[in-house]
C-alpha cells in the first residue's frame, strides 16, 4: 500500500454516497466477496471499510492517512486532523430532544442526559453555564425518555422520523454536523502532492 494513497471510509450509506462521488471522478472500487479493503482500478488509492466510530482510530494511527467522516466522530474521538474538504452530503443535525409536551425545567440543577456522545453533550453545555448530568449510551438512545432513564437525549437528527415514532420531539438544534475528508497530519506532510492533487480532481479543479 505504500505507493498509494490510503483512504477509510465508513460503513453504510456514507460509503456508497462517497462511492458514487468517486465514480463521477474516475476513481471506481468496489468490495467483493465482503472484503474490506479494495484498490481503485487504476491503483492510485487503497480504501478500507471500517465501522464509522473507529475510523478516526485508524487515521490516527496512520493504518488509513486519509478518511471521511461526520465531525461529530472527529469531535468524540479527541484527535487532531486536517479537515482537508467538506462534502455536500450527509450532513445532520445534533438536536436535543424530549417527550413531546414536556415541559423543560432550565433552572434545575442539573439536566439529565442521555447520548452517545458525551464528550459534545458534556462541553456544549458547559459552555451554555448549565449544569448537565450525562448518561452513557451505545444503543437506541430514544429508549431513555420512554423508560424512564432520562428526560433528555442529544442525537444526531436527519429526517426526525424515528423521533416522531417515539413520541419525542426536537426541544433545539445544537449544531449542524457535516462531512469532511481528514487526514492525519504527519501522512499529509509526507505525501502532499498527492494528496493536492487528488483534493484539485475532488473539489472539480481537474
Amino acid at each position: 500500500m505504500e505507493d498509494t494513497l490510503t483512504l477509510a471510509l465508513p460503513k453504510g450509506r456514507l460509503q456508497e454516497q462517497i462511492q458514487e462521488q468517486f465514480e463521477t471522478l474516475g476513481i471506481k472500487f468496489s468490495f467483493e466477496n465482503r472484503k474490506l479493503v479494495a484498490r481503485d482500478e487504476k491503483g492510485t488509492m487503497t480504501i478500507m471499510l471500517v465501522k464509522n466510530s473507529d475510523l478516526p482510530t485508524y487515521v490516527n494511527h496512520g493504518i488509513a492517512g486519509m478518511g471521511v467522516c461526520g465531525e461529530d466522530v472527529i469531535y468524540e474521538s479527541g484527535s487532531r486532523f486536517y479537515r482537508l474538504h467538506e462534502f455536500e452530503f450527509g450532513s445532520t443535525a445534533m438536536c436535543l430532544a424530549a417527550k413531546k409536551d414536556y415541559q423543560p425545567d432550565w433552572g434545575q440543577r442539573n439536566l439529565t442526559v442521555a447520548t452517545k456522545f458525551p464528550q459534545f453533550t458534556q462541553d456544549y453545555f458547559h459552555d451554555s453555564g448549565i449544569p448537565v448530568k450525562l448518561i452513557k449510551l451505545n444503543g437506541s438512545v430514544e429508549l431513555a425518555p420512554i423508560l424512564g432513564l432520562a428526560p433528555y437525549i442529544v442525537d444526531l437528527v436527519e429526517t426526525g422520523n424515528t423521533l416522531r415514532a417515539n413520541n419525542l420531539e426536537v426541544l433545539k438544534t445544537l449544531k449542524t454536523i457535516k462531512v469532511y475528508l481528514i487526514a492525519n497530519p504527519a501522512y499529509y506532510k509526507l505525501h502532499f502532492k498527492k494528496i493536492n492533487a487528488f483534493l484539485d480532481k475532488l473539489k472539480g479543479k481537474v
